[in-house]
């Protein structure tokens, strides 16, 4: 047998080829979430197997059933609703922080774009499906390591900064002056500081310039006045 014959075959309708596909499409799945689970991430290995394996089984039962004698089936209902439901779990791993923090987007479109893989290998569309797992893991391992490189050295930062009641946003801001830097906002945080003698800042501040945002926050952690920094 030759690689078209397989692939013919692992294409069709024929119940051991659907069964080949589940489980390649749970197994493309789990591979994803091992990805977001070394990264920490909430959804995991077992919640993309399940996506992944829910959207071929989904699929396949709407092609079986459009396939059904007399029984006039919409081969897009179910899709559809597929979809729409994946909107709803992927929303349910962002989460917005006290910093005004967005977390969670990259888990979100992983779980939504599985969720299609995992349709487009139900359907039989197996080479889309195959193409989809292996750019999905060049963009969350490739593409998120370029985009924080870019990231890291870009013209604008924005930081939490924690500094002493006493004086510290006026030492803060005459420091960022002395660099040439420009403070776009400055904002104060409800966040509970790590001392009681602090007071929380969100800042945004302009480098006219590119800089490298690392070098900047380990300025920053330099001063005496201040006590704690993060970029948000």
């Amino acid at each position: 047998m030759n690689a078209k014959i397989i692939l013919e075959f692992l294409e069709s309708s024929n119940d051991i080829a659907v069964a080949i596909r589940l489980i390649i499409a749970t197994l493309f799945g789990s591979l994803i979430g091992w990805e977001r689970v070394v990264k920490r991430h909430n959804a995991g290995i077992k919640t993309f197997a399940l996506v992944s394996l829910g959207s071929a089984v989904a699929t396949s039962l709407n092609i079986y059933l459009a396939m059904l004698p007399g029984l006039s089936a919409d081969v897009s209902r179910i899709p559809a609703g597929v979809v729409s439901g994946i909107g709803f779990l992927g929303a349910g791993t962002i989460l917005v922080t006290g910093r005004q923090q967005i977390k969670g987007l990259t888990t979100a479109a992983s779980l939504w774009v599985t969720s299609c893989m995992g349709m487009a290998i139900g359907g039989g569309y197996l080479i889309i499906g195959i193409v989809c797992f292996l750019l999905v893991m060049i963009a969350n391992l490739v593409l998120v390591r370029l985009s924080k490189r870019v990231e890291n050295s870009s013209k604008y930062i924005s930081v939490y900064i924690e500094v002493n009641k006493s004086g510290g946003v006026k030492k803060l801001s005459k420091w960022i002056a002395e660099q040439n830097y420009t403070i776009a906002s400055m904002t104060k945080s409800k966040e509970k500081t790590l001392q009681s003698s602090d007071v929380a800042l969100m800042l945004d501040v302009d480098f006219d310039t590119m800089r490298s945002h690392p070098e900047f926050l380990h300025n920053l952690n330099q001063l005496e006045f201040v006590n704690y920094v993060e970029e948000i």
